[in-house]
Parts: C-alpha cells; sequence; structure tokens
C-alpha cells in the first residue's frame, strides 16, 4: 500500500497536468488519416528504476488499445542500461509483442544514456516520420547541452518529446523541461502513486501520434478525467 509520502499534493498535481496538457496542445500537427502512427517508447532501465518496471510493463497496453479504431499504432522500445548498452527494438504493432520485449529486459546499473536516445530517433525519423517519442526515466547524468541540441533538431523535424519523469531529482526535472521546451511537446513528473494517469496519459499521446487533436477530442470524451480537460482547452 502507498504511503501518504507517496502521494502528490493535490495543488501539485492539478498544476503539472495542467502544464503537460498545455504542452501537448502546443505540439506539431499530426496529419490524421495517414495510416499507421509511429512512437518511440524510451525507457530508463538502469538499477534505481528496477520497483517500477513491473508496473510500466503493466500500463503500456493503453497506447495500442487507444490507437486501434485510428488504424493502429506501431511502436519501437529503446532501453538503455549497465555499462554503455543501448538497445532498440524491431517496430512492434500490438501490446503483446511490446510487453513481451519489456519483460525481457531486467533494471541494471548504470548511467543515463539520454543522448544515444535522441539521436536514435534523429536516425529513424530520418528514414521514416516518427510521430512522437515517450521517454520514462528519473535521472539525468549526461551534457544538458548536447540533450538539448538533440531536442531541439527533433522539434525542428516535429518529433516532439514528452518526458515522464519518475520521483523529484531538480537535475533531471530542469534538463526534462528545456528538452520538452525544444522539441514542442511536454513533461510531466509522476511517482508510485500515479500509474493510473500515467496510463491514460501515454494513451493520449499516442493518439495524438496516430490521429491528430481530432482522433485525441474524441479519446477524450471516452475517457474522461485528466483526457478531458485536454480536449476541453483544445475546442477553446
Amino acid at each position: 500500500m502507498s504511503s501518504d509520502k507517496d502521494q502528490l499534493p493535490a495543488k501539485s498535481h492539478s498544476a503539472e497536468i495542467d502544464a503537460f496538457l498545455r504542452d501537448l496542445q502546443r505540439a506539431p500537427a499530426v496529419r490524421a488519416g495517414g495510416g499507421r502512427g509511429r512512437l518511440i517508447f524510451a525507457l530508463d532501465a538502469t538499477a534505481s528504476r528496477e520497483p517500477t518496471w513491473d508496473r510500466a510493463c503493466r500500463i503500456q497496453g493503453e497506447m495500442f488499445e487507444a490507437t486501434a479504431a485510428l488504424g493502429g499504432l506501431d511502436v519501437k522500445l529503446v532501453y538503455y542500461r549497465g555499462f554503455n548498452e543501448c538497445k532498440a527494438s524491431r517496430w512492434m504493432t500490438n501490446a503483446a509483442d511490446l510487453h513481451r520485449a519489456m519483460r525481457a529486459v531486467s533494471c541494471l546499473g548504470g548511467e543515463t544514456q539520454i543522448e544515444r536516445v535522441l539521436a536514435h530517433a534523429v536516425a529513424e525519423n530520418d528514414k521514416q516520420r516518427v510521430n512522437a517519442l515517450i521517454f520514462v526515466g528519473d535521472a539525468m547524468e549526461e551534457n544538458v547541452d548536447r540533450l538539448c541540441q538533440l531536442a531541439g533538431e527533433l522539434g525542428l523535424k516535429g518529433v516532439p518529446i514528452f518526458l515522464f519523469h519518475e520521483g523529484g531529482d531538480p537535475i533531471a526535472a530542469k534538463a526534462f523541461q528545456q528538452m520538452a521546451k525544444l522539441s514542442r511537446g511536454a513533461y510531466l513528473r509522476f511517482d508510485l502513486a500515479s500509474a493510473d494517469r500515467l496510463k491514460d496519459l501515454l494513451g493520449a499521446v499516442a493518439v495524438y501520434a496516430a490521429g491528430g487533436y481530432r482522433a485525441l477530442a474524441a479519446y477524450g470524451e471516452r475517457k474522461g478525467g485528466e483526457v478531458l480537460r485536454l480536449t476541453s482547452q483544445l475546442r477553446s
């Protein structure tokens, strides 16, 4: 059972969600009806993430379920861990394959390798359009100027980064927020007590990647809650 200290304060929770939704509203437009969406799902798999890795494995299916009626979603898993290990999967078309790939990964101690994730996203987009990059992590131990340069490059190419920050490390928070801004994406902090909102917002980003704002509005009507708040802002 989660303790009180795991809970985000209500005021902070609301402010962070509102900021995330405003940033999603400003993300580059996605052309709807253009086939399957393409999304890179990148994860920090270093030792500090081990307590929440299983939960991440369980909630990722929302991305596929949310986009099924839009023509579907192709997802590439990218993760780093250990000593200089950063791997990318093939493009996957269903939740079962992604879940299987994630379950095969165990967390290992090591430094962050976010630069390699961003460079891979740039290379993939040069081959074929990538609609969005999701990154889930809790730390940043690299040259922030280099990360911001790559984030800005992705922004110019129309690939927003949606950064889900686990925990409250201030160095990571500052870097992630800058990366989100430069890529025209969004930043959101979460904790052990907030898996449900993370699941819904992962679904919202996937819907955005697959079908743009019109599809996101329809998804918000079905899901309600925080996702509906996003679509209300878009309508206004």
